[in-house]
């Protein structure tokens, strides 16, 4: 099993490398490997083979700026300070990935996406080659941007007229190379050509997609013309929130689910397999992408000597149990794919070839690749390395502070869901009910008055599990040692989105920077 070496300043070219790979919108089942039917995805799926796919791994925190957090850090919310999405929020003064990685030797470099404020903080790394979706109201202007304003493409980016947050489709407008996955994956094969080779490398790829904007190479949908599109799964527990809130008739309790389910609204059925069909051609650009990036590798002589590691920050709902994007802890949302592989991984690692199902979330990420390079792990790491003698029990999550406000417990077998407002539980099998389908939280209640106790049992330990690691203001939820939430109020907050949803328009000249 790896241990832990005091490398001190010294350089030891032997090292493993490291690829870390992360995209932003991708859930676990998005994997053909993984019994996805539409899905094409012939690169990670090798590299699923070739390695290891761990299939219980969770966002602690499903979204952006707080996922990432806990990936460069290997904290929990609690720690790091976010479980909303504080976009004006330094980085927490902890050693991160990269700084670990520097400290050993290695020369570290990254390409694509980082989400950190201030937008051209490097969090540790030697150099990052930066593309920040177009968020010009922090006063940056990305590589991305000024690349495009290189190739006379200047301020044409969102062109296209779609919004980041929105499933409304198109093909992409402008030539190829100009697309953010494939100049991303170009400035990552520059990289690796510039590589040292006296010394072991992290590298981190970071692709913005398949995050809307829906916006596909034309080519890439064309793959798609004539696949069958699964149609959104629902739940008796979601057909009855959906039918109720349409009635003017859902219950305090569904005031979450009723937030939840406003991004999703207004989509025809057409409009909903015309988006996922955009979606998984965004993927499987990704997935093709990828091959330059290991050919590069290979060509270059370093492919033999490094690990590769393949996550995302979080999850989409696209429209299951009628919601969309992020921060719930439905599958969809909180269930991210892990993929450890490589020829270096090989001669590290057991497994290889297999899948595991030991839990995971991505605080865990980063003791993992520093156990597997052999490199001490900081003091301020609250997460488990995938490969340590003890393995991880639960993960907790958490998101948001408002009338969304969730919280999550998981064993890899049964997740407790928990929402405040209105005091619902929602108990789920991720085991036997991979899509969140049937809600076991009445059937436990009734079990557990009835003298069975093998459900009972499970819903018992998990909300005293959830009770434990609540903190903060969020012990005001529990009152006699029971949970009790908060009162859900009696009219929901307007739905007016004059924004679009943090719609972008014209980028040049630059729009100004903003305050707060």
């Amino acid at each position: 099993m790896p241990g832990h070496l005091d490398l001190g300043p010294t350089r030891r070219p032997d090292l493993p490398n490291v690829l870390l790979i992360t995209v932003d919108h991708w859930t676990a089942d998005l994997l053909r490997v993984a019994g996805h039917p539409a899905i094409k995805t012939p690169t990670l799926d090798r590299l699923a083979r070739d390695g290891i796919r761990f299939t219980q791994f969770y966002s602690s925190c499903p979204v952006c700026i707080p996922a990432r957090r806990s990936l460069m850090t290997g904290t929990t919310p609690r720690m790091h300070g976010d479980r909303v999405y504080l976009d004006r929020l330094p980085m927490p003064d902890l050693p991160t990935l990269a700084e670990c990685f520097s400290q050993a030797g290695y020369q570290t470099w990254a390409a694509g996406k980082l989400h950190v404020y201030p937008q051209r903080n490097r969090i540790g790394f030697d150099d990052v080659v930066l593309l920040e979706e177009g968020r010009y109201q922090f006063g940056v202007v990305d590589d991305y941007q000024i690349w495009l304003g290189e190739q006379g493409l200047v301020g044409r980016e969102f062109d296209h007229g779609l919004s980041n947050n929105s499933y409304e489709t198109r093909p992409w407008h402008l030539p190829e190379e100009a697309h953010g996955t494939v100049w991303t994956t170009n400035q990552m094969i520059r990289l690796i050509q510039r590589l040292d080779p006296t010394r072991p490398a992290l590298l981190y790829l970071s692709y913005a997609y398949p995050h809307p904007p829906l916006v596909p190479l034309a080519s890439y949908l064309d793959l798609y013309r004539d696949v069958e599109i699964p149609e959104p799964v629902w739940g008796d527990w979601s057909r009855d929130a959906a039918a109720a809130a349409r009635d003017g008739a859902a219950p305090a309790a569904d005031t979450a689910l009723q937030l939840l389910g406003r991004a999703a609204a207004g989509y025809s059925d057409d409009d909903i397999r015309q988006a996922r069909r955009a979606f998984y051609a965004q993927c499987t650009l990704i997935d093709h992408q990828l091959r330059r990036v290991i050919g590069s590798l290979r060509e270059h002589g370093w492919l033999d000597n490094t690990i590769i590691a393949f996550t995302a920050d979080h999850g989409d709902m696209l429209f299951d149990h009628g919601m969309v994007a992020k921060r719930s802890f439905y599958q969809n949302a909180a269930h991210i794919p892990l993929i450890l592989s490589g020829p270096m991984l090989a001669r590290l690692a057991p497994g290889i070839g297999e899948t595991s199902d030991r839990l995971g979330c991505l605080e865990d990420l980063m003791p993992t690749l520093l156990d597997l390079c052999e490199l001490p792990i900081p003091d301020s790491v609250e997460g488990i390395s995938l490969f340590s003698a003890e393995p991880r029990a639960l993960v907790y999550g958490e998101i948001s502070d408002d009338l969304c406000a969730t919280r999550m417990v998981t064993d890899g077998r049964h997740k407790l869901i928990y929402y405040p407002c209105g005091n619902r539980l929602q108990l789920f099998d991720v085991v036997a009910d991979p899509r969140d389908e049937r809600d076991l939280f009445a059937a436990a209640t009734a079990g557990a008055a009835a003298g069975d106790m093998a459900l009972g049992s499970v819903l018992r330990r998990l909300t005293q599990e959830l009770m434990d690691a609540l903190y903060g203001d969020d012990r005001d939820w529990i009152r006699g040692g029971e949970l009790v939430g908060f009162q859900a109020p009696v009219a929901l907050p307007a739905d007016r989105n004059y924004g679009l949803s943090g719609q972008r328009g014209g980028h040049w000249p630059p729009p100004p920077p903003q305050n707060g």
